[in-house]
């Protein structure tokens, strides 16, 4: 396991597991909200987005979270291993604002980008009907079968996961 892509819902915890899961790879970690705005939320502009990603994928360790599905192909077809975070939706939902009241909004420099507005609660309360099967095809299209495909469902079994990880890599 050297390059590892993970996706899943906001507040899923993409970013907890990524900052734990490159400590224990020694692999640098990008999170993808800090790509792809500025500390003003302007985007970047989406070829240059998928540029960087193209420049993260060939380097030869890495984790990378966040989903961006427009440039998830990128990622799929680089990595060994996929995780998707496939946590409930009250369970995102509550951490997406357990977030806000542990950090606070804005950017946070380690990953925790919170910006909570109404299209981001209907982006996560809606995101296993509408973005987890487009995401699973993409997965079942570009990595399924070449990369190992992980699915932790909540936290609890990723802090298990980690530990086997870490039981590996020691």
């Amino acid at each position: 396991m050297k390059k590892v892509a993970i996706v899943g819902c906001g507040g899923s915890g993409k970013s907890h597991l990524a900052r734990q899961l490159a400590t224990l790879l020694d692999a640098p970690v990008t999170h993808l909200d800090a790509a792809f705005y500025d500390d003003e939320w302007n985007a970047l502009p989406m070829e240059k987005f998928a540029e960087v990603q193209r420049d993260l994928v060939a380097q030869p360790a890495w984790v990378i979270d966040g989903n961006y599905n427009s440039t998830l192909q990128i990622r799929l077809e680089a990595c060994d291993t996929v995780v998707l975070m496939d946590v409930s939706t009250p369970a995102a939902l509550w951490g997406i604002f357990s977030r806000q009241i542990r950090h606070g909004a804005g950017h946070k420099g380690n990953g925790v980008h919170n910006r909570i507005h109404w299209g981001v609660i209907k982006y996560v309360a809606t995101y296993r009907r509408k973005m987890r099967p487009r995401v699973m095809a993409k997965i079942e299209e570009f990595a399924s079968g070449r990369a190992d495909v992980v699915m932790l469902t909540g936290r609890r079994h990723t802090r298990r996961w980690l530990q086997q990880i870490a039981t590996q890599h020691a």
